[in-house]
C-alpha cells in the first residue's frame, strides 16, 4: 500500500518510468507538477556531479506538494559509480530510490538512513523474495511486454501471487499505455502503473524526434524481446537491433553510461526500447496533456480513487 501523504500528491496512481539515454529533468519536472511520480535512472548523467546538479534542478523546481522524483540505481556489481551515485542520493536526501538489476540489499540501509522510500525492480518470485528480505519497501513486477529490461511472467498471476504474501507498495510495468488499462492494474491489486513507452513520446523525453516517430507507427508485433543487447531480457524495436544473431556477453553498467566508451555510441545505445503498449501510442503531446487524457480516460474505467 503507499501511504496516504504519497497518495494526495498524485493526481493519478502512475509513476513515469525511468528509461535509459530518455529520461532527463525536463520529462521528469513535467510529470511531477502534473501529478505523477517522475523518475530518471542516474546511469543517464554523465558523471556523479552532474547527478547531483540534476538533483539541485529538480528540487529548485519542484515542492512537496507536488509528486515526489523518484532515482533509478542500478545495484548490479558492475555499477564502477555505484557508491558514488548512493553517496549523492543519500545525502541529497532523495525522497525516492527505485533499485535495478540486482537486490537492493547493499544499498538500502544507507538510504533509509536518509529517509528514502525504496522500490525494488523484480521480474521473477525469487527476485521479490529477495527485495522483500533485503527491506525493500515497494516491489515493481517487471511483466510481459514492458519496455527495455522486463520479465516473463504474466501480470495477472505475478499481481496476485505477491499481493498474496506481501502488503507493501505493488507497482506494475508493462502494459500501462492509457486510462483504462492503469484502472485494470489497481483493480488486479497494484498500488501503482509504471509506464514508460507512452512517456518516451512526449515532448519533454529525450528520445530523438526519428525514435518518438517510430515508436507512433510501431504495433506490438514490432517489439522483440532479446537479451543479445544489454546481456538480460529486454524489448527493442525490431528496425533498430543489429543485423545478425549477437550473442549475449553478460550485463555490463559500462555500457548502459552515459558518456561512456569514449564518447562512442555503445551497442545497446543503437538499439532503441519499447514495450507492447506501442500498440496505443500514436501522438507526441506534452507530459500536462498525456496525464489529462489518462485522468479522463482512468475516470471513464471506473480507476478506483
Amino acid at each position: 500500500m503507499i501511504s496516504v501523504s504519497l497518495r494526495d500528491r498524485l493526481r493519478l496512481p502512475l509513476v513515469a518510468a525511468p528509461m535509459l539515454t530518455v529520461s532527463g529533468p525536463d520529462v521528469v519536472a513535467a510529470a511531477c507538477s502534473a501529478g505523477v511520480i517522475g523518475a530518471f535512472p542516474t546511469a543517464n548523467c554523465r558523471s556523479v556531479d552532474e547527478l547531483d546538479d540534476w538533483l539541485g534542478l529538480l528540487d529548485g523546481k519542484l515542492d512537496a506538494a507536488h509528486a515526489p522524483i523518484a532515482a533509478n540505481l542500478i545495484v548490479h556489481r558492475s555499477n564502477r559509480r555505484l557508491e558514488a551515485d548512493l553517496e549523492v542520493l543519500v545525502r541529497r536526501r532523495c525522497e525516492l530510490v527505485i533499485t535495478s538489476v540486482g537486490s537492493p540489499a547493499g544499498v538500502v540501509d544507507d538510504l533509509h538512513g536518509a529517509g528514502t522510500t525504496v522500490w525494488s525492480d523484480v521480474a521473477t518470485i525469487r527476485h521479490a523474495e529477495r527485495a522483500i528480505e533485503a527491506g525493500a519497501d515497494g516491489l515493481i513486477l517487471l511483466t510481459a511486454g514492458a519496455g527495455g529490461q522486463t520479465g516473463a511472467m504474466n501480470p495477472f498471476a505475478f499481481v496476485r501471487e505477491v499481493r498474496r504474501r506481501y502488503a507493501g507498495t505493488v507497482v506494475l510495468a508493462g502494459g500501462i499505455g492509457d486510462g483504462a488499462s492503469l484502472a485494470a492494474a489497481r483493480v488486479l491489486g497494484a498500488d501503482l502503473g509504471y509506464a514508460g513507452t507512452r512517456f518516451l513520446a512526449t515532448r519533454e523525453s529525450l528520445a530523438a524526434p526519428e525514435y518518438k516517430a517510430m515508436v507512433t507507427a510501431a504495433t506490438s508485433g514490432d517489439i522483440v524481446l532479446t537479451d543479445a543487447v544489454t546481456g538480460l531480457p529486454a524489448s527493442f524495436l525490431r528496425a533498430t537491433l543489429p543485423e545478425g544473431d549477437a550473442e549475449s556477453a553478460g550485463f555490463d553498467v559500462a555500457t548502459t553510461l552515459a558518456g561512456a566508451n569514449g564518447g562512442r555510441r555503445s551497442r545497446w545505445q543503437d538499439a532503441w526500447s519499447a514495450g507492447h503498449v506501442t500498440g496505443v501510442v500514436d501522438d507526441v503531446p506534452t507530459v500536462a496533456e498525456l496525464v489529462d487524457r489518462l485522468a479522463l480516460e482512468y475516470a471513464a474505467a471506473g480507476g478506483p480513487a
